[in-house]
């Protein structure tokens, strides 16, 4: 018997209803802002320790679609499952306690609170002495560590994205969704999140991202989904889709 890809192996568990194996799976959305639908039946999934990249055009309803799996945007149609239970209609702050995390592309730190009272206000809903949490986002960052007691504000474009990162994984969160974290770095600091991002997938993390440096983000992708115009387009792994002719040709400049 063939073995069913990864997008056959979505549609079987929703069409029994349940999702056994998919630790996160968003089937079909469809919805957007006002009357006006920006996503159409889009859907998306992940596994632990998994890095979905999400890329395509501007306006191609990116980072709407990150919003709807976490909550910020009123879905017409769909489901998303989470842990095998169906979060479609808790509120954003009820997925954070699930286990989310979303960061934001800006507007993503407290620029006049320390480094260090960043990261603890990323654990407002722990109750565990957090010392060994902060330690362990120090060692991540080290910049962060050395700095700890500089205003946020005060950083630097990339090290204000490290913040952002630091401040999520403070949740303890198993799925950590990333809206262009590498936006308006220089490419050295792009390398650098990009292996942070590596290293947090590697601890059992599921992370899922809007990248727009599309060739750089499918290079480190478990499973990759290229969207146009709201929908889905492409889906396949990082490899697969750079080996992919129209994929290079009308999405990653040749």
């Amino acid at each position: 018997m063939e073995t069913p890809s990864y997008d056959q192996k979505v549609i079987l568990l929703f069409s029994y209803g349940r999702y056994i194996l998919t630790f996160l799976a968003a089937t079909e959305l469809t919805g957007g802002y006002g009357s006006t639908n920006i996503i159409e039946d889009i859907s998306l999934s992940v596994e632990r320790g998994q890095i979905a990249v999400i890329v395509g055009p501007n306006g191609a309803g990116k980072s709407t679609a990150m919003k709807a799996i976490f909550g910020m945007i009123t879905l017409r149609s769909g489901q998303i499952c989470f842990k095998d239970k169906d979060i479609s209609r808790l509120p954003p702050q009820k997925r954070v306690a699930n286990g989310m995390a979303f960061v934001p592309q800006t507007r993503n730190i407290f620029p006049a609170l320390t480094i260090a009272e960043n990261l603890s206000m990323g654990a407002y809903l722990r109750k565990d002495n957090i010392t060994a949490a902060v330690q362990q986002i120090y060692e991540l960052f080290p910049i962060l560590g050395e700095r700890q007691n500089q205003l946020a504000g005060e950083l630097s474009g990339g090290q204000r994205q490290q913040v952002a990162l630091g401040r999520a994984l403070m949740t303890s969160p198993e799925l950590l969704m990333l809206d262009e974290p590498t936006a308006g770095v220089s490419p050295v600091v792009m390398d650098e999140v990009m292996e942070r991002i590596m290293e947090i997938a590697g601890t059992g993390v599921a992370v899922m991202m809007v990248e727009q440096n599309a060739r750089h983000a499918l290079q480190i992708a478990d499973i990759g989904y290229v969207l146009v115009q709201g929908r889905n387009r492409f889906t396949g792994s990082g490899p697969d889709l750079l080996a992919n002719r129209e994929v290079r040709t009308s999405f990653l400049g040749g």
